[in-house]
C-alpha cells in the first residue's frame, strides 16, 4: 500500500459477519437476488460478493422500462448486472420479530421521505413494534447527550439536557453511544476518553480513519418517456465488474466501485430542465423552457459508488473555534479528494458512457466534485471513521464486537467502527456489526464481564 494511507483490517472475517447480515436482512425484509449462493455462482445476481448462506427474504423490485434498458446493455457488453438490493418491501413480510409490512406501492415519494404505507424499513416501524411492548424501554425524546460520565475505566453514566433545557445525570451499567459517526468522536473527545489521533507522528487512535463516499453521476438522455416519476428508494440494476479488486488494467487505480441505474422516484421541480448538451441556446429563457418541456421524463442517470481508501491526514477533531449552543466544541473534519479518488472517477465515468452508448443514449457529462472536498453540494451522509474498530488497542478504538479497548462497559456503535468505506452504501453492514456487538454485549459480557477477546 501507498505510504499516505492508513487502512486496516476490520477485526474479523467475512464468514463471522455473514450470518449477521441475514439477520438483518430478516429484520429489514431486504429483497434481492443471490449471486453466490454458498459457493454456487448464480447468474442474475451479484457474482461479485461473497458467498451467502441464504438467498434474501424476499425477491427482487419489480423493474422499469430505464434500469431494464440498462440491464440489457450492461449485459451485452458482457458485464453481470443484477437487481440492488433493497429494504423497501417488494411484497408484504412479516420479519422473525412477527412484524408485519406491506410491499412497495413504487409511488416515487421513497428518498428523503417517510414511507406513508410502512414499505420501507425504519427503526419506527421494524424496531420500535418491538421495544414498546417492553416494560424496561423508555423513548426519551429532545434531549441531547453531552458526556459520558467515567472513572477509573467504567462508565458510571451519561450527562444530558433534556427538552425543557434541564440536565440530567442517567446512571447506567452499560453505555452504548450510537449517535450517528461524526457525533460519536465528539462524545468520546468531549468525555476524553481515549487518546486523540495525531496526523503527524501517526500516534493517538481517536477520530482517524475518516472516510467519506466517492460518488459520481452521468445523465443520460434517452429516446422516449421513462416514467421517472414513479418508482422506489433502491430500485435498480447494478453492476460489481469493476468492484473491489476488479480493477486489473486501471491505471492509478487500487480500487474500483459498483456502478448503478436507479429507478428511485424523480421530483416535479427538481426533475425539471434537464436538456442534451447543444440542445438550448442558454440554461433559461423560452427556449430553454421549450427544451425542458421537450426531454422532460426522458432523461435519467447511471451512477456509481467507490471504496474510500482512508488516509493519514484524514481524521476528525474538536474545532478550535466553533461551538454548539452549550459552548461545546463542534467537530472538525479534515478531508480532501486526493488523485486517486479522481482516478476512481474517470474510470467509472467511461464505463458510465459506454453502457449509455449500448443503450443509445445521449449523455449530458458527469457530475462529480472529486477536485475539491466540499460540503456545498450533497455527497451523501456515509461518512465513516473515528472511532474504528480493530484487533487492537494501539490501532483502533475498539475491538470487533464495539467495545471501547480502555472502558469495557462502553460500546459505541456505528459507522464509525469501518477503518475505510468500501464501495456499497453502509447501513447494512452497520447493522450486521451491530448485531453481532449485542450478541457480544448479551452473551459474552453481561455473563462475564470484562475485555472481550
Amino acid at each position: 500500500m501507498p505510504e499516505d494511507l492508513a487502512v486496516r483490517d476490520w477485526g474479523f472475517d467475512y464468514g463471522e459477519i455473514e450470518p449477521y447480515y441475514w439477520g438483518a436482512e430478516q429484520l429489514m425484509g431486504v429483497g434481492g437476488k443471490a449471486g453466490n449462493l454458498n459457493g454456487k455462482k448464480i447468474d442474475g445476481g451479484n457474482v461479485f460478493e461473497g458467498p451467502r448462506s441464504h438467498d434474501y427474504p424476499n425477491p427482487p423490485h419489480k423493474q422499469t422500462y430505464f434500469t431494464t434498458e440498462f440491464e440489457k446493455a450492461a449485459r451485452n457488453l458482457g458485464y453481470h448486472p443484477y437487481p440492488v438490493p433493497a429494504a423497501t418491501l417488494s411484497r408484504t413480510y412479516t420479519n422473525p420479530d412477527g412484524v408485519t409490512r406491506p410491499g412497495c406501492a413504487y409511488c416515487g415519494y421513497c428518498t428523503r421521505y417517510g414511507c406513508m404505507i410502512g414499505a420501507k424499513a425504519q427503526p419506527s416501524n421494524t424496531l420500535l413494534p418491538v421495544l414498546q411492548k417492553k416494560k424496561n424501554f423508555e423513548l426519551r425524546t429532545g434531549c441531547w447527550v453531552r458526556r459520558v460520565v467515567h472513572r477509573d475505566g467504567k462508565a458510571e453514566a451519561l450527562s444530558y439536557t433534556d427538552a425543557s433545557g434541564e440536565e440530567t445525570v442517567q446512571p447506567a451499567d452499560v453505555v452504548i453511544v450510537a449517535s450517528w459517526t461524526l457525533n460519536n468522536s465528539r462524545l468520546l473527545y468531549l468525555s476524553k476518553i481515549g487518546e486523540p489521533y495525531d496526523p503527524a507522528t501517526g500516534k493517538g487512535t481517536l477520530g482517524r480513519n475518516l472516510t467519506h463516499q466517492v460518488g459520481i453521476q452521468t445523465r443520460l438522455f434517452l429516446n422516449k418517456p421513462i416514467n421517472g416519476f414513479m418508482g422506489a428508494g433502491a430500485l435498480g440494476i447494478g453492476i460489481s465488474d469493476f468492484d473491489w479488486n476488479q480493477v486489473d488494467g486501471q491505471p492509478g487505480v487500487l480500487r474500483g466501485g459498483n456502478i448503478r441505474a436507479m429507478s428511485t422516484g424523480d421530483g416535479p421541480v427538481a426533475s425539471f430542465g434537464a436538456v442534451p448538451p447543444g440542445t438550448a441556446k442558454s440554461d433559461w429563457g423560452s427556449d430553454w423552457k421549450k427544451a425542458a418541456l421537450a426531454w422532460h421524463d426522458k432523461s435519467a442517470n447511471i451512477g456509481s459508488e467507490a471504496e474510500h481508501l482512508a488516509y493519514r491526514d484524514h481524521y476528525l477533531d474538536l474545532d478550535p473555534t466553533y461551538t454548539d449552543k452549550f459552548g461545546d466544541p463542534l467537530m472538525r473534519i479534515t478531508l480532501d479528494w486526493t488523485d486517486h479518488e479522481r482516478a476512481q472517477g474517470a474510470m467509472l465515468g467511461k464505463i458510465h458512457n459506454q453502457i449509455a452508448n449500448a443503450m443509445d443514449a445521449r449523455t449530458g457529462g458527469a457530475t462529480h466534485w472529486l477536485d475539491k472536498y466540499t460540503l456545498n453540494n450533497y455527497q451523501s451522509t456515509h461518512v465513516n471513521g473515528g472511532a474504528i474498530m480493530g484487533s487492537s488497542p494501539e490501532s483502533s478504538v475498539v475491538n470487533s464486537w464495539m467495545q471501547h479497548w480502555q472502558i469495557p462497559n462502553l460500546w459505541v456503535m456505528g459507522a464509525s467502527a469501518f477503518p475505510q468505506n468500501s464501495s456499497g452504501n453502509p447501513t447494512l453492514t452497520i447493522l450486521a456489526v451491530t448485531l453481532r456487538g449485542a450478541d457480544g454485549l448479551i452473551d459474552k459480557y453481561l455473563k462475564n464481564p470484562g475485555k472481550l477477546l
